[in-house]
């Protein structure tokens, strides 16, 4: 058995149900849990690896709730920065036609990374396009390498543009095979115990991109396996539109008719929902990731975050695709999802402490994991450390240590453990060497757009 004990954190901030506050805070984890968590006089004073946390805040592992790594491959593409959702993709699809599985596993890796450096140690990300011989392993592999814990959402899209969907046919797959190779990646992948490190998710696109069949083909086979079911929903108004033509329906009651609904499930975005629908969501437990920087960049609007968490629905934080993003921090998207819901005229809108519990417990809740988020005996070995004495929180950190995380200019961790294990350590990550996966990413990017 190996042994982590970090010590003489300057605020230790557990998320845990009483959401205490520890100054002079540490944690003592044993293999890949937590087992013991207090002040200095509370805990161990050896173990087999000690990390002195003096000067740093240290707080949970933040949870990433929805992403698409592969469009790190596709940031500021000229001719998709200044679109809507449905002009913006149908640029980018012809490009995103040029994937295979080199492009998924290296643009991971890159993603992957962005996410660890700025506090992430539990993601999840929707792969919906598998164009030549991209797969949804290529990422999963990825995840292994570098060392985060992983949700892959075996995504799809059937519906191409011959059948009046939005994507072209050619980046479309046949509904019995996304099925069938759905049900090989639960089988080979997913780890429905505690402390899991993979689980695999079922995650049709768009209710623009598949068909009525597959989504509820989709649930009936994430529930015959008990995975979680993932889609974009309410996402913009054009996608309201196309509903009410289409189905007759608003997003959310198109996504109830077809059992898309209850805790099993969350929505990426969420954003042009009424009061109706959000007593709907509460009352059945679906839950939203909320992606402000995607929301923002593509004009989509501001997802009533302030009426969910009232409302007591489950909310999670995404960085969204990086290339409707263009990046992957996610304390700067809690940064600005706390903005966001004061930019409409209320002050006290979202607290930075709500923040963080919705990018920690929430982020966890929305995943199905009660095994995550906070640091409290018996829960997964994940938490992250950063300096307070860096520019970005001269004058702010001496105040407050947890506001300052969320107000202040997003900085990268110092430290951070994931399953137990010290990931990065003085700002670096370990486990993979990032310069030689920088290159390899750019000469695919420039490949791709050049041949498109």
């Amino acid at each position: 058995m190996s042994t982590l004990l970090v010590k003489n954190a300057t605020l230790l901030v557990t998320m845990d149900d009483a959401r205490r506050r520890i100054p002079n805070g540490g944690v003592f984890i044993r293999d890949n849990v937590i087992e013991a968590v207090g002040t200095g006089e509370e805990l161990p004073t050896t173990a087999n690896t000690v990390l002195n946390a003096e000067g740093r805040i240290v707080m949970p592992g933040l949870v990433n709730t929805h992403h698409h790594l592969y469009q790190t491959l596709t940031r500021a593409v000229p001719a998709a920065q200044d679109a809507v959702l449905f002009k913006w993709l149908k640029t980018l699809y012809p490009i995103w036609a040029g994937l295979d599985s080199e492009a998924v596993y290296t643009s991971a890796l890159v993603g992957m990374a962005e996410l660890m450096l700025s506090g992430c140690t539990t993601a999840s990300d929707h792969l919906y396009i598998y164009p030549n011989d991209a797969r949804i392993d290529d990422e999963i592999h990825a995840a292994q390498e570098i060392g985060i814990r992983f949700h892959a959402s075996r995504g799809s899209m059937s519906l191409g543009e011959s059948q009046g969907g939005l994507p072209p046919d050619r980046v479309v797959e046949d509904e019995n095979f996304i099925l069938k190779d759905t049900q090989r990646a639960i089988e080979t992948y997913h780890d429905a115990a505690d402390y899991a490190m993979t689980r695999i998710v079922v995650a049709p696109c768009s209710p623009f991109s598949v068909t009525q069949n597959l989504m509820r083909e989709s649930a009936n086979l994430a529930r015959a396996y008990g995975v979680h079911l993932h889609t974009h929903l309410a996402e913009t108004q054009d996608e309201e539109a196309f509903c009410l033509e289409s189905f007759g329906h608003r997003p959310l009651g198109y996504a109830e008719e077809l059992g898309w609904i209850g805790d099993d499930v969350w929505f990426a975005h969420g954003v042009h929902i009424n009061a109706e629908e959000i007593a709907q969501m509460a009352r059945t437990h679906t839950g939203v990731a909320h992606c402000p920087s995607s929301n923002m960049r593509l004009a989509s609007g501001i997802a009533p975050i302030r009426a969910y968490l009232d409302a007591g629905v489950p909310v999670g934080l995404g960085v969204d695709g990086s290339a409707s993003n263009d990046g992957s921090h996610l304390l700067a998207e809690a940064r600005l999802a706390m903005l966001l819901q004061r930019v409409m005229g209320n002050p006290a809108g979202l607290s930075a402490e709500e923040l963080l519990w919705i990018a920690t417990r929430g982020g966890a809740e929305v995943l199905g994991r009660d095994d995550i988020g906070q640091l409290t005996p018996g829960k997964a070995a994940d938490l992250i450390g950063l300096r307070l004495d860096t520019l970005g929180y001269a004058g702010g950190a001496v105040h407050d240590p947890l506001a300052a995380t969320v107000f202040c200019q997003p900085q990268g961790v110092d430290f951070s453990v994931i399953n137990g294990k010290v990931v990065i350590e003085e700002g670096q990550l370990n486990t993979v060497e990032l310069m030689p996966i920088i290159e390899r990413h750019n000469r695919i990017a420039k490949r791709m757009v050049r041949e498109e």
